[in-house]
């Protein structure tokens, strides 16, 4: 990497895993609204669905996402009443029962739901919606609370990828970050995993914790790699502590700077490219993982579960804060556990906020999907797919001439190209085309 590009990539932007992204929503957009998008559903399509599950058995330090400590089952027993509630309500407003091509559960630690609980849940889910014969259905796990009685359901219920939340192996980085995790209990939760008929394993890794080094990362990713997941995704960490308070006990240490955090980077990148094929931004996957070929054929997708394979138009989603995409637009849900427990209690929507997509922001999102995906893009024949005058990109051309000049983008035409060296910095060059980025960011983390 080249130490000019430290400038372009120490801007805060989004991540792209939607357009407009989530900062920009607005509570504009309420449950009537959302219910009606919901009816006009075109179910002709196959429709995703995801389910957040927001509780965790202890507090990640570093942890960005939506979810809460618990000590008991209780707390879990009185959501799942509430989330297959919110799951009929839903359906109801469907025009029919949708076909499912992808499910997903994210959290929070959705292992921290007990075997009887997630058994409810599948049958709620099975009960009012149809599975496609190939449908996908992945899971996100803590491997600290995985047992095999869990493994066990979740094979049974016909769950087929889950992602291991490893972050980093090194026991004082552990330490540090409040998420003690030794390789033993990494192995075991693939051991069991495997021997269950759970073949498709995805690790997590992050770099930019307190205590990392080049030595320490290298040495995480070896151990890992002799693991042999189907896929990785290594993320920077977001030191956001405005938003997460608890994220300020990490700055007892010397968090990397942002040239640091480049270093740490590039040297994991290294390893993890000498084994797997790198796919977007931050996603490594075997050469013969679907993730590839999709990526090689340029059928690779986006979504708020980062790279997908997944080609349904419609996300419905469930659980507080979970965000869900139709036709027309976004639509989150109410954020805070409690209220969006007296919400669904009622019997209400409990939309929050969510944002109707304009021509403009479907012509933009195209465009950065693409970058975000293949790293290149044809603006004329983007503009021409919808019917617009390529010239609305001519201020991102102009601002892209500063990347161009130290490299980080190729400029041919309408082409924009990033160079597969360049690769870190696509979400800079995407941001370009982002007409509702603000100066400041709006408090993204950086790019790097």
């Amino acid at each position: 990497m080249k130490t000019s590009w430290l400038t372009h990539l120490d801007a805060r932007v989004p991540r792209y895993t939607s357009y407009p992204t989530a900062p920009h929503f607005h509570t504009g957009i309420d449950g009537p609204t959302v219910d009606t998008w919901l009816g006009e559903a075109d179910l002709a399509k196959p429709v995703s669905l995801y389910v957040h599950v927001p509780f965790c058995a202890k507090l990640c330090w570093y942890c960005g996402c939506n979810t809460e400590i618990i000590k008991t089952d209780a707390p879990v027993a009185n959501y799942l009443e509430l989330l297959l509630r919110e799951i009929n309500r839903t359906a109801d407003f469907l025009p029919g029962r949708a076909k499912v091509s992808h499910l997903h559960f994210g959290g929070g630690s959705p292992n921290t739901l007990p075997v009887e609980a997630f058994h409810r849940l599948m049958d709620a889910i099975e009960a009012r919606f149809d599975f496609l014969p190939h449908a996908e259905r992945a899971i996100e796990l803590d491997p600290r609370g995985l047992d095999l009685d869990r493994v066990k359901a979740y094979a049974t219920r016909g769950i087929d990828r889950a992602s291991i939340g490893v972050q980093d192996l090194d026991p004082d980085v552990q330490k540090a970050i409040h998420r003690i995790q030794p390789l033993a209990t990494v192995t075991r939760a693939v051991e069991r995993l495997r021997a269950n008929g759970i073949e498709a394993i995805n690790f997590d890794l992050l770099y930019g914790l307190p205590l990392q080094s080049v030595a320490t990362i290298e040495k995480t990713i070896a151990e890992v790699l002799a693991l042999d997941p189907a896929r990785i995704a290594l993320f920077g960490y977001a030191h956001v502590p405005w938003m997460k308070k608890y994220q300020k006990a990490l700055e007892r240490y010397t968090l990397p700077g942002q040239s640091e955090r480049a270093v740490l980077a590039s040297a994991a990148r290294q390893a993890l490219e000498a084994v797997y094929d790198p796919i977007g931004i931050d996603h490594f996957a075997r050469p013969d993982d679907a993730l590839t070929l999709a990526a090689k054929s340029g059928a690779l997708r986006r979504n708020f579960q980062g790279y997908t394979t997944d080609l349904a138009e419609t996300l419905i989603s469930f659980g507080p804060s979970a965000i869900s995409e139709t036709a027309q637009g976004y639509a989150q849900n109410e954020p805070d556990l409690r209220r969006w427990s007296a919400l669904v209690e009622g019997g209400q929507s409990n939309v929050y906020r969510g944002i109707a997509l304009s021509h403009d922001d479907r012509l933009r999102r195209a465009v950065i999907e693409r970058l975000m995906c293949d790293l290149n893009v044809d603006l004329e024949a983007m503009a021409a797919r919808y019917q617009a005058d390529p010239a609305v990109f001519l201020p991102a051309l102009d601002r892209l001439e500063a990347y161009a000049a130290d490299g980080m983008v190729e400029i041919d035409g309408w082409r924009v190209s990033v160079p597969d060296e360049a690769r870190i910095a696509v979400r800079s060059v995407a941001s370009v085309f982002d007409r509702w980025l603000t100066s400041d960011g709006a408090r993204h983390a950086a790019a790097v």
